[in-house]
């Protein structure tokens, strides 16, 4: 079990986000949420057991990259993993996300499948 940060600009897609994981059954302790990445880091320093973020990557204020880099200033890969949900499937921004320290990434639309093909690795 894990204390999970959703960080997504849309209040609509952290909700759906919350839904999903739910419904793929990934057993977590609580779920923070943060609208852009400033906030994701406020969290982290306000709840330092986060164990894995999941972060949209286009947002206003901090986009998804330059949270991924602040973290990784931080945390390894393996004390906290972040994990890109995004529309932007394609392989430059993918492979931006990925060389900024992301762990991985799961595209919009998703399903509980997808996520859960994506967490498991992180809640076994």
């Amino acid at each position: 079990m894990k204390k999970l940060l959703i960080v997504d600009d849309s209040s609509t897609m952290r909700k759906i986000i919350k839904r999903v994981l739910r419904q793929a059954e990934i057993a977590v302790d609580s779920i923070l949420e943060a609208s852009n990445g400033i906030e994701a880091l406020e969290q982290l320093v306000a709840n330092p057991d986060v164990g894995l973020i999941l972060s949209d990557i286009n947002m206003p204020e901090m986009n998804g990259i330059d949270l991924v880099k602040a973290v990784r200033e931080a945390h390894s890969t393996e004390a906290l993993p972040v994990i890109m949900v995004t529309t932007e499937g394609g392989e430059a921004m993918i492979a931006s996300a990925m060389s900024s320290g992301a762990n991985g990434y799961v595209t919009k639309p998703f399903t509980p499948d997808s996520i859960r093909c994506v967490l498991d690795p992180y809640f076994s």
